[in-house]
């Protein structure tokens, strides 16, 4: 199943995302947080846009938490994990059974990170959904599979997995045998998009391409997830101000036609 990331078409309003994603005939989408908050900064509460989405006939791949929560503690720790209950909230209202969440940036004590994933877990499981935690590889410390995957490992919470990104997975330097030893069952959730083959800035990650445009041995890394069994969503999270100028209906459909090209034929 494949599902189109808003931040892909982050200069488009989320009633014509819904329209575009739906006309191009991407399975679902997946939702940011930003995409609340800019609602209500326009008065638009949080159920207004809950039932848009539902209207549009969509199914939600996933709903975005605010990040930073893994290293907190005191009041912004209460304030963030409060925040990730209404996502959750938001996940389970709208049908879908996946929240993410992306890697702080800044740098902690990786204990503290394992406890605070198992909090976050016990809220998502409360609210019938599960937690995929995302690396970041452009991020201090949580910037590659291993560290991340041992936080997970350390957490130990059957609703916290694993957000394989092909965009970070390339840009850390992870092998496809490294991607292979990860179990089916620790992976939680998959976004893709295409890594730039030259001009790479550090720090640097709205430059987002479609499959097959970069250096991402798509082909393999699609078989291989067949070959272990996942069956979720994959979501196509594709930031770039490229992008973002063009016609939306275009780069939606262009980007599906690109990702199927690189599906394993069955």
């Amino acid at each position: 199943m494949l599902a189109l990331h808003t931040w892909t078409l982050d200069s488009t309003s989320l009633a014509d995302v819904l329209l575009v994603t739906l006309a191009a005939g991407w399975d679902g989408i997946e939702l940011r947080r930003v995409d609340f908050a800019r609602a209500a900064e326009k008065g638009q509460a949080a159920a207004e846009v809950l039932a848009l989405v539902k209207a549009s006939g969509l199914r939600v791949a996933c709903v975005g938490v605010e990040l930073g929560w893994m290293f907190a503690d005191g009041e912004e720790r209460r304030r963030l994990f409060e925040a990730f209950a209404e996502a959750c909230r938001w996940a389970n209202a709208l049908g879908c059974s996946t929240v993410m969440s992306a890697s702080d940036r800044g740098r902690g004590d990786l204990a503290r990170a394992a406890a605070n994933m198992r909090e976050a877990a016990d809220i998502a499981a409360a609210n019938g959904v599960r937690l995929a935690v995302e690396f970041n590889s452009q991020s201090d410390q949580l910037n590659n599979l291993d560290v991340m995957r041992g936080v997970v490992a350390k957490a130990a919470h059957p609703s916290c997995g694993l957000l394989l990104d092909t965009y970070h997975l390339q840009r850390s330097g992870a092998t496809l045998a490294a991607i292979d030893d990860v179990a089916l069952g620790e992976i939680a959730y998959v976004q893709y998009s295409d890594v730039p083959r030259t001009g790479l800035e550090p720090g640097k990650a709205l430059d987002r391409l479609p499959p097959g445009r970069g250096s991402v041995p798509f082909k393999e890394i699609f078989a291989l997830l067949d070959r272990k069994g996942y069956r979720g969503f994959m979501s196509y999270e594709a930031p770039n101000p490229a992008a973002w100028a063009r016609p939306a209906d275009q780069v939606a459909r262009e980007a599906l036609e690109a990702t199927r090209a690189q599906l394993p034929v069955r």
